[in-house]
């Protein structure tokens, strides 16, 4: 009984002490909810660097991934310039290697596989092997072809002379021009633009300036088209024109330009394309072409 009164001392208790107790419970159950429900990881750090340049590294493995997967790309060559390694990573021997090699110091060349083995001396089996790399100079061929070509041309020509219909090169369209033999898609669209670069076309000669028409094909378009300059051309004011207005025409570079204005500010104005034509540098052939575009 006594030890029962003694340790009943320690749970007695005063108001404050009573109050704080109760706190400190409250407390410790407050923690332990902030515990087990409050998100304490720290928001992580983005990096925009980062992620591009990932994004870039996921992209070039891509890339690789593709390139490890495609096929060696077979490059085609012509046997009469095989080198000595050439020969040697295609299987021929030494001899075979100098039997060419002595044929081509004569000036002379292999044009088809057979006369290839002919000179070498190769095996059947090797020259099957590599004879689908042999890209040869067709020229036996081109005259062939060309021969065939002529008489084709030559018989077109004549059956579009029954019924030629002249149209004006300012108002031709694409299909216009592909009608015309040896004009393709490319060639139209290169006429096209230069037209438009130049505003319209003011000679058939201007022809001979567009890069691919060979003067078959320039004959054929002269047989079919003809130069109506339009009213609305708007010509070149030589004596008032900027620098920049000068230099932005197709006949014209910066540098003549140049000349050009600091010619007619030291000299005064040009009366015509002669005095035009005096000036350094000024493509005296296109003189009669070019003062056709310009207003003095």
């Amino acid at each position: 009984m006594t030890n029962f009164k003694t340790l009943a001392i320690y749970f007695k208790f005063t108001r404050e002490q009573r109050t704080g107790i109760f706190l400190l419970f409250a407390i410790i159950i407050l923690l332990q909810l902030v515990y087990f429900y409050a998100d304490f990881n720290l928001p992580e750090k983005t990096f925009p660097e980062k992620e591009q340049w990932m994004s870039l590294q996921s992209e070039i493995d891509s890339l690789k991934l593709v390139k490890d997967k495609e096929k060696p790309k077979v490059y085609l060559f012509n046997p009469n310039f095989i080198t000595d390694y050439k020969g040697y990573k295609l299987g021929m021997s030494t001899q075979e290697i100098d039997r060419l090699l002595t044929f081509r110091n004569e000036n002379k060349f292999v044009n088809s596989a057979e006369e290839f083995q002919q000179v070498t001396k190769i095996s059947d089996s090797l020259l099957k092997n590599i004879s689908p790399l042999f890209k040869f100079p067709n020229w036996i061929q081109k005259e062939n072809n060309f021969k065939t070509e002529k008489k084709e041309f030559i018989r077109k020509t004549d059956l579009k002379k029954e019924k030629i219909v002249i149209l004006n090169i300012n108002e031709a369209t694409h299909d216009d021009l592909v009608k015309i033999y040896g004009i393709g898609e490319a060639l139209s669209l290169r006429i096209l633009k230069q037209r438009e670069v130049l505003g319209c076309f003011v000679a058939m000669e201007q022809m001979n300036d567009i890069w691919g028409l060979s003067p078959e094909v320039i004959v054929e378009l002269n047989a079919h088209f003809k130069v109506i300059v339009p009213a609305s051309l708007k010509k070149i004011a030589i004596n008032d024109a900027s620098l920049k207005e000068l230099s932005q025409f197709s006949y014209f570079r910066y540098a003549l330009a140049k000349q050009i204005v600091t010619y007619r500010s030291m000299n005064g104005n040009f009366k015509n394309i002669e005095d035009l034509s005096k000036i350094k540098g000024f493509p005296v052939e296109k003189a009669k072409i070019i003062s056709l575009y310009l207003e003095f």
